[in-house]
């Protein structure tokens, strides 16, 4: 654990309005999860003081908590807008140009800005994108002024003048635009008790909702899902995703050697790490989408200690050759039918870096993308790599 020391700058410590207000709640909830609502819910039951309770009601009034139909507290759409919003102005605000991937790059293509630049008219392109100057241009150019050859044979300046200028098919020219095309997002979070460690998993729920709101608000045409693995893999709602936390451990033997029906997987103990079974999931969602572009993102913080063999389940700790084996041939299996794979390794305590093998094993075998970061600097890496991959179409045809 690391600690800071400063000098004290003056500001009173803050009250419970000031620290109960929603950005805090917002931070609340990411970190704890289900527990946090559990916490408010014992707040509302038990308020130490009149304060805090005016505090937690004003939520309510507000729309931003209510009760299902079971009576459980929960996060109303409204709250989690605003979650996903605070956590896209929060991680655009970090964001820094000209690093790692890159940014967006800009491709000719039809329906986006409007771009410098023109290229020549091909039969089916829209003639409402025809750059007039350069056109006439072309024709003067061409085939002259239209009443410089009639007074050549003595006809009247008057005749002249009722002409128009000669076009053909080759002086017409078009403005360019940024190339616009559709995107299908997986991005798969680890979820094995170690992404407990050093906010990994709250800066992976940061970054997600945040990609939510890009999506929702900049490329609606996209379509973007969340899977997250541990000993099995789900997919997370979006609703769902604000509350999601790694799994627990349950199990400290040295040694780990379980083969569990896939159907009972949930019986078993949960902070393994089966990114083969997230991978499957992934490939199957992305089956169903039609967009020209299709990307798996792997937040993870370690080799894979779980894999599918028939119709069971084996975690095998000490991570295992066979779980390694079944994660890259499935990742291999995802390339072929069209998938980009960027893996995005969280490496704060691992000094001997011995997994960093699969990682570029992994990256080498799909001609993917390898990202070593910090938690701190995840959102930088997966917004630079989303924004300059979704964008594969080159000129209008």
């Amino acid at each position: 654990m690391k600690y800071f020391y400063g000098e004290f700058d003056g500001d009173e410590f803050p009250t419970q309005d000031k620290l109960f207000g929603f950005d805090q709640l917002m931070q609340f909830i990411l970190q704890y999860g289900d527990q946090a609502l559990k916490a408010i819910e014992q707040m509302l039951q038990n308020p130490k003081d009149e304060a805090q309770s005016e505090l937690l009601e004003k939520l309510f009034e507000e729309g931003l908590l209510d009760r299902d139909g079971s009576g459980r507290l929960r996060l109303t759409p409204k709250a989690i807008g605003r979650m996903q919003r605070k956590a896209l102005m929060e991680v655009f605000a970090n964001l820094r140009t000209g690093q790692r991937e890159g940014h967006e790059r800009v491709t000719p293509g039809q329906g986006g800005e409007r771009i410098e630049g023109t290229k020549q008219y091909v039969y089916g392109d829209p003639v409402s994108d025809l750059d007039l100057h350069q056109t006439i241009h072309n024709a003067l150019a061409r085939h002259g002024l239209p009443n410089r050859g009639k007074e050549a044979h003595g006809e009247s300046s008057e005749a002249g003048k009722r002409l128009g200028i000669r076009f053909d098919e080759r002086d017409f020219e078009l403005h360019l635009h940024e190339g616009t095309t559709s995107c299908s997002t997986v991005v798969l979070l680890d979820m094995s008790g170690s992404m407990m460690r050093y906010g990994r998993f709250l800066a992976a729920k940061k970054v997600a909702m945040a990609m939510q709101a890009l999506v929702h608000s900049k490329f609606p045409q996209d379509s973007i899902d969340f899977v997250g693995f541990y000993s099995g893999a789900s997919r997370i709602r979006e609703a769902m995703l604000p509350l999601a936390m790694p799994k627990p451990v349950t199990v400290f033997d040295y040694q780990v050697r379980l083969r569990v029906p896939i159907d009972q997987i949930d019986r078993a103990p949960q902070h393994f790490t089966n990114l083969h079974m997230g991978l499957q999931l992934a490939r199957r969602i992305l089956r169903k989408r039609t967009s020209e572009n299709k990307q798996i993102f792997i937040v993870t913080d370690g080799q894979p200690t779980a894999h599918v063999e028939g119709n069971f389940v084996h975690l095998l700790y000490p991570p295992d050759q066979r779980s390694t084996l079944a994660t890259l041939k499935e990742a291999v299996v995802a390339v072929r039918e069209g998938c980009r794979i960027s893996t995005f390794a969280l490496i704060e305590d691992y000094w001997g870096m011995d997994w960093v093998g699969f990682v570029d094993q992994l990256a080498r075998l799909t001609k993917g993308v390898a990202f070593y970061t910090s938690s701190g600097e995840l959102a930088s890496c997966i917004m630079e790599s989303y924004l300059s991959g979704r964008k594969k179409k080159a000129y209008i045809s």
